[in-house]
């Protein structure tokens, strides 16, 4: 894709905040930016050129984007594989990432047969259908054990842990409920189980896949600095760059994370989330085909941010260096609310008079118990140890109430 006037467009399926930070990424590059979303003035709507509103999954939504755009992507897993790859025939639209992917990654169970079979390490994992086959399942693997939603699950929803038997019935139950697709009535292909792995922490790779370079034959492939991530009732608060493991654990989650990018198909930037279990070894835990929230860190804490890279990728350009600044923490901004209501943060001049603390607002109207409504990166200096940087930026975040 060459620079013009006008500008080449890049339409992008979802309009939340990844939308949003693609946005600001896309127009250094010269690229404008067109979202869908089914929510009127989303929050990538004020930064992109335009948006069009419509579901995920409606046909002239998405023809209209294709049309209007150069080349298609995505920054949620609701994107319907079938009808990306129906516009893309009908307009000459590329996707990226290929439809095909969307298709293995948005079913945890298909990603999990796919990744095992290239011989990624995973967690043992089964497929339930039923309570009794659930129960049956915990017979093999043991208790504790992670029940998930096949679909739809996302910041901890549609994952249910099961501690004993006593648990099972209403596990399965409350699964059905969150899973996308299914009922208590026929709960036939919504659930999966995996055994609880013992971990030491979770860990993160932003992987990149590019095109291939004029000079080169081979596709450009890389990955952004193994990063930790710290998780609490299943949802991201802080990610912590570099992580705190060793080099030799760090080396082999970024190999991990290289052979996942080997199964993946398309241009694009993949979130990667893995396990470092308790006697040293890497597991992966879930894949994003897009910038994930383990990325934010990026923008301020490499010299080529996931959003730009992911632009880059989709586009056809030439992928960046991942080569971080410095150590880089960031915090997740989360609703402190007993109820929805509207959005009005206080406490936020605290992070403007911070030296090398950097605040995202995701531009979302409403706050409700947990919502990711933005976060705060704080830059350490060069050597600085993580730790010191980590509570730096808890104290700042914490100083930020929606009450």
């Amino acid at each position: 894709m060459i620079l013009s006037s006008p500008p080449p467009t890049l339409g992008v399926v979802g309009g939340g905040q990844l939308g949003r930070m693609l946005a600001e990424a896309a127009a250094p590059l010269g690229v404008e930016v067109v979202v869908s979303d089914p929510t009127p003035d989303a929050p990538a709507a004020p930064v992109a050129r335009d948006q069009v509103v419509g579901d995920f999954d409606d046909y002239e939504t998405i023809r209209e984007l294709g049309e209007r755009a150069d080349v298609l992507t995505f920054e949620i897993e609701l994107a319907d594989p079938d009808l990306l790859d129906r516009v893309a025939e009908e307009t000459d639209t590329p996707v990226h990432p290929k439809p095909e992917t969307l298709r293995i990654i948005e079913d945890k169970l298909v990603q999990k047969r796919r990744l095992a079979e290239a011989g990624v390490p995973v967690p043992e994992f089964r497929e339930v259908n039923s309570a009794d086959e659930l129960r049956e399942a915990l017979d093999d693997l043991g208790y504790p054990a992670m029940l998930k939603a096949r679909k739809g699950g996302y910041d901890g929803r549609g994952n249910v842990p099961v501690e004993s038997p006593d648990e099972v019935e209403e596990a399965f139950a409350e699964i059905v409920d969150a899973a996308q697709g299914g009922s208590q009535e026929d709960p036939s292909g919504v659930a999966m189980v995996e055994e609880m792995v013992e971990f030491e922490r979770e860990l993160a790779v932003m992987g990149c896949l590019g095109s291939a370079l004029h000079d080169e034959g081979s596709q450009q492939r890389d990955t952004f600095p193994v990063t930790e991530t710290i998780h609490e009732e299943e949802i991201l608060r802080e990610t912590v760059s570099p992580a705190r493991a060793e080099e030799s654990v760090r080396e082999r989650a970024r190999k991990v994370a290289l052979d996942v990018l080997d199964v993946m198909e398309g241009r694009g930037v993949y979130g990667i989330e893995l396990f470092e279990s308790s006697d040293g070894e890497i597991l992966l835990n879930e894949i994003a085909p897009r910038p994930h929230n383990s990325g934010h860190w990026t923008i301020e804490g490499c010299h080529t941010s996931q959003f730009e890279q992911h632009v880059r990728a989709v586009t056809g350009r030439p992928l960046g260096t991942t080569d971080r600044r410095a150590p880089t923490v960031s915090a997740n901004i989360l609703g402190d609310v007993d109820e929805r209501q509207n959005a009005t943060l206080s406490g936020e001049d605290e992070v403007f008079e911070a030296p090398r603390a950097h605040l995202h607002w995701y531009g979302k109207r409403e706050v409700y118990p947990l919502r990711k409504m933005g976060h705060v990166t704080l830059v350490g200096k060069r050597d600085e140890r993580t730790d010191r940087v980590l509570a730096d930026v808890r104290e700042l975040r914490d100083g930020l109430s929606f009450r």
